[in-house]
This record gives structure tokens, sequence and C-alpha cells, in this order.
């Protein structure tokens, strides 16, 4: 249950670095459209985007295609425009802001690197253990906590809120825990609004589009 539990709160906790990962340039997104712009297949990216954003994601396919062929440093740009372009659009999909893409090599924390090995792999052994462990050690240190507190003195009021300060996060912890295991995880950007907003254009984004047209 506890790791059940978790498993689900990794999912609605912890979106922020899950976008991060999705914007780093060794994070799927930009992975796909290396791949994709290597091979000259677009579908390895529209999988990474809304069905109305299809023809977004196009355009500035054929326009890097086109672009990169010039030139060693206009591949580079193009290339650039390209991944600022496909993970900007994949965001505004989940309802999350496009803050630019991160360098490689940023620390993710042990949890997303243990689930894309154990997609890798094929076994979930390791992250079931990560997630199992990283559970039960809050439950435990937490509980500790606020028992050491408890056996106060009714007379001991600055005792009794030590307990209280312990006893409310505890409280606060084993609620989220329960209430994330039995609702279900949305797939989109918790703290976005989820009222659908036009993508902006990028300067460079104008200068793809002039330099090919």
């Amino acid at each position: 249950m506890l790791f059940t539990a978790f498993l689900v709160i990794l999912g609605i906790a912890v979106t922020t670095p899950v976008s991060a990962h999705c914007d780093t340039m060794d994070g799927p997104v930009v992975k796909a459209a290396q791949e994709a712009l290597e091979t000259g297949n677009v579908n390895l990216v529209l999988i990474w985007v809304k069905e109305k954003d299809e023809a977004q994601i196009k355009e500035a396919f054929n326009n890097t295609i086109a672009v990169r062929k010039l030139s060693p440093e206009a591949k580079e740009l193009a290339d650039t425009y390209f991944f600022e372009t496909l993970v900007r659009v994949h965001r505004a999909g989940e309802g999350a802001p496009y803050t630019g893409l991160k360098p490689a090599g940023l620390d993710m924390g042990p949890a997303i690197p243990a689930a894309d090995e154990a997609l890798e792999t094929g076994s979930s052994d390791k992250l079931v253990k990560l997630l199992t462990d990283a559970t039960e050690n809050g439950t435990r240190e937490k509980f500790s906590t606020v028992m050491e507190k408890k056996n106060f003195s009714a007379d001991n009021v600055s005792a009794g809120r030590e307990y209280i300060e312990a006893y409310v996060p505890f409280i606060h912890y084993v609620e989220r825990i329960y209430e994330a295991a039995t609702a279900p995880v949305e797939n989109h950007y918790v703290e976005a609004n989820n009222e659908s907003e036009e993508t902006q254009i990028h300067p460079e984004e104008t200068m793809m589009t002039s330099t090919t047209g």
C-alpha cells in the first residue's frame, strides 16, 4: 500500500521535475527530436504533442530539414529551433510553462532515472525497491518524531505545541498518501491554468519561417 501510494504521489508531487526532465537536452523529447531529424521521420515526435498541434510541428520539422542542409552552423541553429519548438508545444499541451531548454546532465534525483531504467530494462524491481524504501522511511521517521513528543504534561503548553507542530505535518503526510493512492493521476501540469492558451511565437521561429518561405 505504501509503495502504491508513493508511486501515485510521485506523479502529482513531482510534476515540475518530470516536466524539467522533458525539457532537458538529454530528455526523451529532445532525444525523439534528434532521431526524427536524423531519420527524416516526423512521426517520432508527433506522439509528444496533441493532435491539434501536429500541423505546427510538421511545419517546424520541414523548415528545420530544409535549413540544416545549408551549413554546419545552419544545422545547429535549425536543430535548436526544432528542439525548442517541440518542447514548448509539448509542455503547452500539458498546461506547463516553457522556460527554455535545460542542459544535459541535470540532477533529476533518483526516481526519474530509475523509472527510465526500468522501462529500458523491462524490470521494475529496482524502481519498486527505491520507492518502497523512500515511502517507508518517510512514514517511520515522521511517526517517530510525533511519538517522541506525544507524552507531554497537560500543564506544559510549550511541550504541547511542539507535539502539535510534529503531529500536523504527520497527519497531512499520511492523508496526502491516502488521497493520492485513491485518486486518478492527471496528465497535466498541476499548477497551470487549465484554460487553453495560444502558443507564443519566438523570434528564432519567425526567422526560420522567413528563411524557408
